[in-house]
């Protein structure tokens, strides 16, 4: 069966309260969890506390300009909360708070309610604390979430369900919502055959089911894929922090600059969001949302949103994918926030 229809039955079955979607057999489970328990044994655990980022970057917009911050929420996991890096400027809502306020020319500020180990049942809670902390509501969250539903085996259909609930309350409260879908496990390098094999089928299948979910509650998503591109891949010892697990502080750039664009277009900020007619040289176009979300599980940095005007033919509705130009980062001393003295964000460890 393709991925596409894989993923369109794993959103149909979280839509309408259905249980997972078995993608395994009995003999393959019994050999994924052998794979699994030699793998633990050689990546790394972390017990450090993810570092604290929430505060208010590029003030010097503000001092020029007299502008008010854009807000931006980040929900998720251990990757939303930067874990396995030690300085603040360094994990992906640094980064993208940073970039977001030097494309908008105006100051951000960063709240940060992600969780360290955190699956999927736990967005509703950081959602609440987002946004009922009496804090002004964002105007565009960012959510990273998905592997841990994976390694957890919880049931893909309950892991996209409950992205759904927390995207539709999110939309209701008249947030943009980014969504950095599950990241593929498979480029985990002490991860071996067939551990590596299964992980990769699992987390795209997610991935895809996710993008469909989300495109359909009029948010966007950005497919993490091998976190963000075959450098993981090729360079792990560079782009994997310790842990052999989490990011370092070069792969969660790597990241960031992947996610800005969708980020500054949800926003109406990026250079050619005025004209989001597909670019066939860039391998853009509209698709039918399944076939659309499993191309973008394959291919990280791969950017997926609704057709406008919300069109749909014999095979259901139809999305757009975009391949934005990447851009650079602001320099790294452009990076220091000012401490938000009402920041909510919860810098736990697990």
């Amino acid at each position: 069966m393709s991925r596409a229809r894989v993923a369109r039955r794993i959103a149909t079955a979280a839509a309408f309260g259905g249980g997972g979607i078995s993608l395994l057999g009995g003999a393959a489970i019994g050999v994924l969890l052998t794979e699994a328990r030699l793998a633990k044994r050689m990546v790394g655990g972390s017990g450090a506390v993810a570092p604290r980022a929430d505060g208010r970057y590029g003030s010097a917009f503000a001092r020029r300009t007299g502008e008010t911050p854009l807000r931006l929420g980040f929900l998720g996991d251990s990757t939303a909360a930067g874990q396995g890096v030690r300085r603040a400027r360094e994990t992906p809502g640094a980064l993208l708070a940073s970039g977001l306020a030097a494309v908008a020319e105006r100051p951000v500020q960063l709240v940060n309610v992600a969780l360290p180990g955190a699956q999927s049942d736990d967005l509703a809670r950081q959602v609440t604390l987002l946004l009922e902390s009496g804090a002004p509501v964002p105007e565009v969250v960012v959510i990273m979430i998905g592997a841990n539903d994976v390694t957890h085996r919880m049931p893909l259909a309950t892991s996209v369900r409950l992205l759904s609930d927390a995207v539709r309350r999110l939309r209701e409260a008249e947030c943009e919502v980014v969504v950095g879908t599950c990241p593929d496990l498979g480029s985990v390098e002490p991860v071996y055959q067939p551990l590596r094999y299964l992980a990769r089928r699992m987390s795209r299948q997610l991935a895809a089911a996710q993008t469909i979910a989300v495109v359909g509650l009029g948010g966007r998503t950005v497919s993490l894929g091998a976190l963000l591109g075959p450098e993981f891949e090729a360079r792990p010892r560079e782009l994997f922090g310790p842990d052999n697990f989490h990011p370092s502080a070069e792969g969660y750039a790597t990241a960031a600059m992947a996610v800005l664009p969708t980020l500054c277009a949800a926003l109406g900020l990026w250079p050619d969001t005025d004209d989001e007619r597909p670019d066939a040289r860039r391998g853009e176009g509209f698709l039918p949302v399944a076939q659309a979300a499993a191309e973008a599980a394959s291919e990280g940095g791969t950017e997926v949103t609704a057709a406008r005007g919300a069109v749909s033919g014999p095979r259901g509705r139809w999305a757009l994918i975009k391949r934005r130009r990447r851009r650079g980062l602001p320099a790294e001393d452009e990076r220091h926030p000012e401490a938000a003295a009402e920041g909510v964000g919860t810098g736990g460890a697990g």
